[in-house]
């Protein structure tokens, strides 16, 4: 896996090939040297502020045992690390918290199309107990290298122990949450424009496919709120109260992404039902044209079929101006309805 080597320095001997990384950190310090994951139970000692950060990267079941034998993680927890595919949310196992978050990549594209993949979900978990971090991430989850170096350049921050690397993880994919709402904004003004544009009704698959795309966006950040405000009330004992103030910042950016995406997606419906709205009007605008059409039609048939009917004995057909009569009367008749539906609007 290319990305396996991207959370830090680099692997320990011995460990699994899903260990992205492995280290002890004390008093906000990371301590020398890589650890061996078979004896970092050994080294961690909690009273005296000393605890392991563990980074995974899509770990078998057979490697999540291994770290879950070794800090006795509850095994509902361990089950939903290895499959993924879970809706955010915060669990408590005894002294342990399990927090689920789903991250969010957005695809730059040219312009949205029926079939346009415009975000990219991806998991990481995190327990974060006594003595100990691990960060489980699947799918595009993003490499949490930057958040590892970040907090290891501020030792006063990692010195609140495995709560710290909770709000770090949790701040940066808000954050990325917060990128991608800008990006989506850049789509839906263009579709907006496009749609009121007074050129070619736009196609209403687009907007449709917009609208999905946004629906996944949404199921990614909006179960998380619970979960965030849970960890900011300072409630939890394996929070501190002074991360739970971190995390209320972090919950205020998720508020501000929620309610741009429900923004986003009262304005993509409003945009749908105006597609659908103009096909309609420009349906029945082709319509009553084809009817007044049909109508200029109908005059010039009827009388040239009433003298096609060939009789022996009909009206005018032995008068000398008859023919030229016939097609004046014709032209008056269309002249004087085409007249009509103009001003009817309906030419």
């Amino acid at each position: 896996m290319a990305e396996q080597n991207t959370d830090g320095a680099g692997h320990g001997e011995g460990m699994p090939a899903t260990v992205v990384d492995c280290a002890l950190y004390e008093d906000g310090a990371r301590l020398p040297g890589r650890v061996d994951l078979d004896r970092i139970l050994d080294r961690v000692d909690p009273d005296a502020g000393r605890f392991a950060w563990i980074g995974l990267y899509e770990p078998t079941v057979e490697q999540l045992q291994q770290v879950a034998d070794a800090f006795d993680l509850h095994p509902l927890a361990v089950e939903d690390a290895v499959h993924a595919h879970q809706r955010p949310k915060l669990e408590r196992y005894g002294d342990v918290l399990f927090l689920v978050l789903k991250t969010i990549v957005y695809i730059d594209h040219e312009q949205v199309t029926a079939t346009s993949e415009i975000v990219d979900t991806g998991e990481v978990m995190i327990f974060a107990g006594p003595g100990f971090a691990i960060t489980v991430r699947h799918g595009s989850a993003p490499p949490l290298n930057e958040v590892r170096r970040q907090l290891e350049a501020d030792p006063h921050q990692l010195g609140h122990g495995p709560s710290a690397v909770l709000h770090a993880v949790a701040d940066l994919v808000v954050d990325r949450y917060l990128e991608v709402a800008d990006a989506f904004a850049g789509d839906v003004d263009t579709l907006e424009n496009e749609v009121f544009s007074p050129d070619l009704p736009v196609d209403a698959s687009r907007i449709y496919q917009l609208k999905r795309e946004l629906l996944e966006f949404k199921r990614a950040v909006v179960p998380l709120a619970p979960a965030l405000q849970r960890l900011s009330e300072g409630t939890l004992p394996q929070v501190s109260a002074k991360v739970a103030a971190y995390f209320r910042d972090v919950a205020d950016h998720h508020q501000r992404v929620s309610e741009q995406i429900a923004a986003f997606d009262e304005l993509v419906g409003g945009l749908l039902n105006a597609s659908i709205t103009q096909l309609s009007v420009q349906q029945n605008s082709d319509m009553r044209r084809i009817s007044a059409f049909a109508a200029l039609i109908a005059v010039p048939t009827m009388i040239v079929g009433v003298y096609g009917m060939n009789f022996d004995h009909m009206p005018e057909l032995t008068w000398r101006y008859g023919y030229p009569a016939v097609l004046t009367v014709i032209v008056a008749a269309c002249t004087l309805i085409y007249r009509a539906l103009r001003r009817n609007k309906w030419l």
